[in-house]
């Protein structure tokens, strides 16, 4: 596996508010052009924070203006959308899924709280397109019990072998409560292409709360398998372990494992082949500072390391940066100092893989792919 191409999607404009690109998805469309959406902002975690789109007919090369279809009120409120990602349901129908983050009961405060580990009041909003992503409906809230709390979104919608989707929300606590966080991930179902959804069904969780399952990324593999892999931590040792795989033979109900993959720390949304290869992309923050990348044969077979591949390493000095270690707390606030991460996969039509990631610095970052051929 090697890079074959690379370049970059969108640009920040240090200084204003498109200052900061980040979180990144990327989907290859059925007429052959690759269609992204990434958040811009005047910081990383700001309330004037929205997605763009972009769609490229070259394979990367070249990358229409953005768009900004979106609205960011909700219901009467301000706010910010966080990430959005889109699923091709067929015949044209995108559906998108973003993440909206309320930024006004708790006016100028951060996503994160970092005295209780709460956040901000967020839904989860979809829209529908039915001409490749051209034009948008309205958004539409996905209802959550009170339970769920505050959701979070780490994944495009999952279109499952039954023809059911999977809707894959994290749990958080409220931003004022002080109590024991018991994080979960949870798939809500869907029967009618995302317009009705059921009651979530609990899919991965230390009932102890010692180990925090954040940012699962998941995909369907052509054998019907879902797989998943979750950036873990052990709030006890305040530690990031290395990442873990789960896999379910029943869209979801049961799973496998854990299974340690034997490499930190976050991992990106997998891209998984029609032969049933697995790339694998992930951020190493605390060892290498890089993202890297491996190929597996199957969904449940080993990353073989001698297929890695550096997609990016920090140049500046790790040493001013994030340092991974304290309380949860202080971890969550950390992530606004990140300056390279959440890198996403696609298989694309021809065979080779496409990750998209951000990086840059604290005044200015930007959204880049690289192509990897298989």
């Amino acid at each position: 596996m090697q890079i074959s191409d690379q370049g970059i999607i969108n640009r920040g404009q240090p200084n204003t508010p498109r200052a900061f690109s980040t979180f990144p998805a990327l989907t290859p469309l059925a007429d052959g052009s690759l269609l992204a959406t990434y958040r811009i902002g005047s910081s990383k975690d700001s309330a004037d924070g929205t997605i763009e789109l972009k769609r490229s007919d070259d394979g990367g090369q070249s990358w229409s203006t953005p768009e900004t279809p979106f609205a960011t009120i909700l219901n009467g409120l301000n706010g910010s959308i966080r990430v959005g990602y889109v699923t091709d349901l067929g015949n044209g129908h995108l559906l998108l899924a973003a993440m909206w983050v309320d930024r006004q009961t708790y006016p100028g405060q951060p996503l994160f709280n970092e005295e209780t580990e709460g956040c901000l009041p967020m839904e989860i909003v979809l829209a529908d397109s039915h001409d490749l992503g051209r034009t948008w409906s309205d958004w539409r809230v996905v209802p959550v019990p009170p339970d769920v709390g505050p959701p979070s979104l780490t994944n495009p919608i999952l279109v499952l072998p039954s023809g059911r989707l999977a809707l894959s929300i994290e749990t958080n606590k409220t931003y004022l409560d002080r109590g024991q966080w018991l994080q979960r991930v949870v798939y809500l179902y869907s029967e009618d292409q995302g317009q009705t959804w059921s009651a979530p069904v609990t899919t991965c969780q230390d009932p102890t709360g010692r180990i925090f399952n954040w940012d699962q990324r998941a995909g369907v593999c052509p054998d019907g398998r879902v797989v998943t892999f979750t950036w873990t931590y052990d709030r006890q040792t305040t530690q990031y372990l290395n990442i873990q795989r789960h896999i379910s033979s029943d869209e979801g109900t049961t799973w496998s494992g854990p299974d340690d993959l034997g490499f930190p720390d976050q991992a990106a949304h997998p891209a998984i082949l029609l032969d049933g290869r697995v790339v694998l992309a992930w951020v190493d923050r605390f060892q290498s500072h890089s993202i890297r990348a491996r190929l597996a044969p199957a969904a449940d077979a080993p990353f073989d390391p001698a297929t890695e591949v550096e997609l990016y390493r920090q140049t500046t000095d790790p040493s001013q940066s994030a340092a991974g270690q304290g309380d949860t707390g202080d971890l969550l606030a950390e992530m606004g100092l990140w300056s390279f991460g959440l890198p996403f996969s696609a298989a694309l039509p021809d065979g080779d893989v496409m990750v998209v990631y951000y990086a840059g610095d604290d005044a200015c970052m930007e959204v880049r792919w690289a192509r990897l051929s298989l």
